[in-house]
């Protein structure tokens, strides 16, 4: 069981909500080098990749000194993707998928993920999550809901609102787009059989737990908003803005 930790950054052209996604500018620079940037930051990984489909990230990737594998097109989800990147990295034991559209995610949360996948190895995942804010909506489908028992395992993701508030008001935890993996499980991952609860959420991680697999979760006391549509775009812009890094 090997300790070296691989961070693995999926990022495709095409995007429903925002063609190109990955080389959006923010400032000066695509969102793809913010997140590799502050992926870099983080104490965890021994090797750091980003894994495309798009030569044109690809070679952005490259321009600014960043390491990029291109893969397979035809992949039918990110997991897909990560899969063929590990097949190539075979000496590392965790694998760990940061998404491209977190470009302000805080070194702090992706070391708290790793952290808690190495306490416990025996978890096949884990993920990250942190309270709702006071101006996020709950019922908006594209911020995806997590409930979780004491121990920190997750129970259920949904983008509906969970738990529903019937009686008082309940408190929300937003999942978060960043995952670690036990490297024998991900390889395992695709043969599992697809979930009906993955299907009609649209989120692969019900896979994992519909078949019985235990997905930790850390819970940070904030972080930035990753970019699922062209207002959360600039949002993040604005908050850059705020902050003096553009």
């Amino acid at each position: 069981m090997s300790d070296q930790i691989l961070g693995v950054i999926p990022a495709r052209f095409a995007s429903t909500r925002l063609p190109g996604k990955p080389l959006a500018l923010i400032g000066t620079k695509p969102m793809i080098q913010w997140t590799y940037a502050n992926a870099s930051k983080s104490k965890s990984f021994h090797r750091l990749v980003v894994a495309t489909d798009d030569k044109r990230i690809h070679d952005v990737v490259l321009g600014f000194g960043g390491e990029s594998i291109l893969t397979s097109p035809d992949h039918p989800t990110g997991t897909d993707r990560i899969i063929e990147v590990a097949e190539n990295f075979s000496n590392y034991g965790i694998i760990v998928n940061i998404q491209g559209d977190e470009p302000g995610m805080e070194t702090d949360l992706i070391d708290g993920v790793v952290d808690l996948k190495i306490k416990h190895r025996h978890w096949e995942m884990t993920t990250a999550a942190v309270p709702f804010s006071n101006q996020e909506d709950p019922k908006d489908p594209n911020k995806v809901k997590v409930v979780f028992d004491r121990n920190g395992r997750a129970n259920y993701f949904s983008r509906s609102p969970i738990p529903a508030s019937f009686k008082g008001e309940a408190i929300y935890h937003r999942h978060l787009g960043i995952y670690a993996y036990e490297r024998d499980f991900l390889m395992s991952y695709n043969h599992l059989p697809v979930s009906d609860w993955e299907t009609v959420e649209s989120l692969e991680q019900l896979r994992a737990l519909q078949n019985g697999s235990t997905i930790g979760v850390f819970l940070a006391e904030k972080a930035n908003l990753g970019v699922d549509s062209p207002a959360d775009l600039e949002v993040v812009i604005r908050d850059f803005k705020e902050k003096g890094l553009i």
